[in-house]
């Protein structure tokens, strides 16, 4: 009996710290935030993705994975759930992507938001709301990828064509002349280094001369253009007499041309009435004497009459 009562009190015992760590791991792993369901379905492979992983919003968790599986309104798209904290900002402008943690090759669920609207996504009454996914850093590379390589393989054709044999005498061969143009322009310019120290070394004693007629010079401009521009000065004087010969041409134009043009008129007038007297002199000169008389009529005037004319 007493073995039995030992074998009792051991089994209680085992039983009763057993119910306590089933009681502690409860108690640790419990969640008492109020989640909401949200679906993503994307047709991009969720490599890394398992139940349990983080969902976070800008970086801050916010939720967790809830089931991984096929979309059956969407054939070929997977379809991933999540739990939400309904304390999360998700609106209508949130859209998902997947992040990887480092190099373990896991991935969570990375929401974010442009801002572009504040209106809090809502689903259906058939099932919960749908959250846009993008793809992500490793899906875009994925995509691209093929146009890397050709990108590549064409760098590395140009490279090879860059560097045939032909190509690398021409480099080596240009390398050779900018060396040696380079040796001789130093040599040029170790030259005229030595010919301006021969040449200009004589006059270096009188630069402190030159500076001062220089000076002088410049000095005796600035006088010069002062006594232009003083009061009564050439420069005033010429003003003056720019503005008298305006004034005369203006008075020459306004009254002395005019009369000049008068004058010319009536001498026009009084040549031609000379003319006009001359030339009757020179058809009747008795008109001197017995003055013009009366003008005979004319063709279809009174009195006319037709001159006979004598075979």
């Amino acid at each position: 009996m007493e073995n039995k009562a030992h074998a009792l009190a051991a089994g209680a015992f085992v039983l009763l710290v057993t119910a306590l760590l089933v009681a502690m791991a409860v108690w640790l792993t419990r969640d008492g935030a109020q989640r909401r369901e949200y679906l993503l379905s994307t047709p991009d492979a969720v490599t890394g993705l398992q139940p349990q992983a983080a969902v976070r919003l800008k970086g801050v968790p916010v939720g967790k994975v809830t089931a991984i599986g096929f979309d059956p309104k969407q054939p070929g798209h997977v379809l991933v759930r999540l739990a939400v904290d309904t304390s999360a900002p998700v609106t209508e402008s949130t859209y998902a992507s997947l992040g990887y943690q480092g190099v373990t090759g896991l991935a969570f669920v990375q929401l974010d938001d442009k801002g572009e609207s504040t209106v809090p996504l809502r689903g259906t009454d058939d099932e919960p709301p749908r959250i846009p996914m993008r793809s992500g850093l490793m899906g875009r590379l994925t995509d691209q990828g093929g146009q890397v390589l050709n990108q590549l393989q064409e760098v590395s054709r140009r490279l090879n064509q860059l560097l045939a044999p032909e190509n690398q005498k021409v480099m080596i061969g240009t390398v050779s002349e900018a060396g040696a143009a380079a040796k001789r322009v130093g040599e040029l310019a170790a030259h005229v280094d030595e010919l301006l120290q021969t040449q200009l070394s004589p006059q270096r004693v009188n630069v402190p001369q030159l500076v001062l007629e220089t000076r002088q010079t410049v000095a005796e401009i600035g006088r010069t253009v002062r006594r232009l521009n003083e009061t009564g000065g050439v420069v005033e004087q010429l003003g003056a007499g720019a503005a008298a010969l305006t004034q005369g041409a203006g008075t020459l134009n306004a009254s002395t041309l005019p009369r000049l043009n008068r004058v010319s008129d009536d001498a026009a007038r009084t040549v031609r009435q000379v003319n006009r007297a001359v030339g009757s002199l020179s058809e009747n000169p008795q008109a001197l004497l017995y003055g013009g008389g009366a003008v005979p009529p004319g063709p279809g005037e009174p009195g006319f009459t037709v001159p006979v004319t004598t075979p």
